[in-house]
Formats: C-alpha cells, structure tokens, sequence
C-alpha cells in the first residue's frame, strides 16, 4: 500500500512538472500576418529573406513574428521601433531556417543600446568597443545589442560582418548547455571532433595572415564559429570560392546551401 501510494505521489508530482515545464517554455504561435509595410521592409531589407520563394517567405515571416511574440525587446537611451525588431528577429530566424520547431529558449529579453558599449554597459567614457553581447550568470537568458551595429549589419553587406548574426550564432552554440564553438544541437557527434580539429587549422591560417577570414575569429574556437557563420551568411558565394571546405561544413550545420539561395 506504501509502495502504491509512493508511487501516485511521484506519478502526481512529475504531471505537475510538465505542466510547469510546459507552460514555461510553449512559446505563443501567431494568429495574424505580418502587415504589408513590414513585409515590404524585410523584402528591402533583407537579402536573406528577398531571394526566399513565396512558401518559404511565408515561413520566414511566420517565424519572425514567433520570436518577436516570445522574446522582450527592450530600449536603453534609444527608442526600439518596429523595424529594429524585425532586423533583429531577422537575425535570429536566418540561422535557424531550415530547423522547423527552433526555439530560442535560452533567451528572453534583448536589450538594445544606442551604439557601442563597454563592460559596465555604458554607451559613454572608454573602452566603449561593445557590439553585441549573450549574456551569462546573473545576466543569463539576455542578449545585448548595439542600435548601430545592428543596422550596419544589414545595410552593408560586402563586409562579411553582421554583430546580430553573430551574437545568435553564440546563442545556438550554447543551446548544448557550453559556448565553445561546438554547435550539438546542429552537429552530429561523430562530425563533432574532425570540425575542432579544422577550426584549430584556421585558426592558424589567420593569425598567420593567411586568411580572410576576420582576425577576431582567432580569439577562441567560440569566435570562430561565430565570425565563420557571419562570413557565410553575408558572403556566401565569396566564402565558396575562397573557402570551400569550410563553406562545405557550414552548410552541412546549417542545413542551408546558401549559393542557392543567393
């Protein structure tokens, strides 16, 4: 009878959990479209989106507003409009295109700053060399984004460069619990240890000026990925020729062959 009832107890509190569990982390589904005027914005915008066919621009737009639903975007000193948001979802859905149920769980709210910051989060005095930023201990589920950044990502697209992209490139690879430039959740295991072995190789390429490949990724394995991931989504056909191994395994992590897309 002690054993039976145990066992309620146990079946009764796991129930709970779920339900908890689940209240938490259901995301809100959309119940209406993007009106015409965003959708003439990310047509204008966004490269990524504007090569999309019909089905998946309806796909990608759907996305958007999933992640705007679900994810604060907040204002520091500076105002965060509509199309700030959708610049920044944006970037959050272009990574993670072709994963059909994607959720950011690991975030939930994006601070925005006028421009650069430092590490006290300041937009004023030194050190101000602040992009963007994925938050972590007492700043965990946060991201941390430049206004301005954030804009010259999208309106200049030959620099190989996108500050959003690249903080969510970081928010993927620590879906897996660990930022170390090992994206789990996207990388099969048996893949996992010959793709470190061939970042340490670039990474030796580009301290050694061998590469094009923008110096910061030689920070860390975690840099690498984030900067290499840029590279591919704003200059894919570029990285091809230059780069086809790599452009070989990114397309593999991301599911994407983004020449086609182009």
């Amino acid at each position: 009878m002690e054993k039976y009832i145990t066992i309620v107890i146990l079946a009764g509190t796991t129930i709970v959990f779920l339900i908890r569990y689940i209240k938490v982390y259901s995301w809100k589904k959309p119940k209406k479209e993007l009106s015409s005027d965003d959708k003439q914005f990310l047509l204008a915008n966004i490269k990524y989106y504007a090569h999309l066919s019909d089905l998946d621009k309806k796909i990608f737009e759907y996305k958007i507003q999933e992640f705007l639903l679900n994810v604060k975007i907040i204002g520091v000193d500076t105002t965060v409009t509509k199309k700030d948001k959708l610049l920044i979802a944006s970037s959050a859905i272009i990574p993670i295109f072709a994963f059909k149920n994607w959720q950011y769980r690991n975030l939930k709210e994006i601070i925005v700053y006028p421009s650069n910051f430092n590490l006290d989060f300041k937009t004023s005095g030194p050190l101000r060399n602040i992009k963007g930023l994925v938050g972590t201990g007492y700043m965990e589920g946060k991201m941390l984004l430049s206004k301005t950044a954030l804009h010259h990502g999208f309106s200049n697209q030959t620099d190989k460069r996108n500050t959003a992209i690249h903080e969510f490139i970081h928010l993927i690879d620590k879906a897996d619990g660990v930022v170390d430039g090992i994206p789990q959740v996207l990388l099969e295991e048996p893949n996992q240890i010959p793709w470190l072995e061939y970042i340490y190789k670039q990474i030796g390429s580009i301290k050694t000026k061998q590469s094009d490949i923008n110096e910061y990724g030689a920070t860390n394995e975690m840099e690498f990925f984030a900067v290499a991931s840029e590279y591919f989504f704003e200059r894919p056909k570029l990285l091809k020729k230059k780069h086809p191994e790599l452009y070989q395994k990114l397309e593999h992590i991301f599911k994407q062959d983004m020449i086609k897309r182009w």
